[in-house]
Formats: C-alpha cells, sequence, structure tokens
C-alpha cells in the first residue's frame, strides 16, 4: 500500500504545481486569474493528498502487504480479500434513487426531497440487507 499512497500524493504535488501554473498563466491572460479551474484544479489536490494520506496511514497498521515488496510473486497476495454479496438488488435501488434525486435539481425541489428520502431508505436496506430473513447470520 505505501506504493500506492506515494502515487497519490506525488500526483498532489503534480496537481499543485499545475494549478499554480494555471493560475500565473490565467491571471497574465486576462488580467485576473480563472476562479472556476483553478478551484477545480485544488479540489483535485486535496483529493489526491487525502487518498494519499489514508493509503500511506492504513499502510502503517496493517504493515507490509505483498505489492509492498519487489520480490514477491502473484501467489503472495492469493487468499480471502472480503465478503462481497453475490445477488444484491441494493445498490441498484440505490443508483435509482440518486438518479431521481439528481433529476430532482431539474425537474423541482420536492422531487429533490423525495430522492433524498429514497437514497436513506435504500441506503438503510443495503446497510441491514443481512440482518433479517433468508442471508441472516
Amino acid at each position: 500500500m505505501k506504493v500506492q499512497g506515494w502515487l497519490f500524493l506525488l500526483c498532489g504535488v503534480f496537481f499543485a504545481g499545475v494549478d499554480i501554473a494555471y493560475w500565473f498563466w490565467t491571471k497574465a491572460a486576462t488580467g485576473h486569474g480563472e476562479p472556476v479551474g483553478t478551484t477545480a484544479m485544488a479540489i483535485s489536490v486535496g483529493f489526491a493528498f487525502m487518498v494519499g494520506y489514508y493509503l500511506m496511514f492504513t499502510a502503517r497498521r496493517i504493515g507490509a502487504q505483498p505489492e509492498d515488496d519487489k520480490q514477491a510473486e502473484i501467489s503472495d497476495g492469493a487468499g480471502e480479500i472480503g465478503f462481497f454479496s453475490p445477488s444484491s438488488w441494493w445498490p441498484l435501488f440505490l443508483c435509482l434513487a440518486a438518479a431521481f434525486a439528481f433529476a430532482g435539481f431539474v425537474i423541482g425541489f420536492w422531487m429533490f426531497l423525495i430522492g433524498v428520502f429514497l437514497i436513506i431508505m435504500a441506503m438503510i436496506g443495503f446497510v441491514f440487507q443481512y440482518y433479517r430473513g433468508h442471508f441472516s447470520h
């Protein structure tokens, strides 16, 4: 995980340099810096640093992984990764509810509120799908 962390941190440094160069370039061309592109790139810098920090922090907590070892084989990373739901309908309902809410921005605030309610209901169903019914543990 350290390799991925360093990759994101270096991307953040690169994005910061590009952001500064873009701001100076637009300031020289227009007389004032272009705020929308500069802000979007600044957000990219923040996201890259956030993900890089998370990966480095997690790498420190869980120790060395096979991807950190240059002499590791592919089989070193084999094994159980985690549990993934094989037949859940909740991601579909969550996406449909999000699409409904985003359409509410165009149609009206009432539709957005209904969409937010549907998103909350779909998230509850998604989180608690294994607490009741046939697949409960």
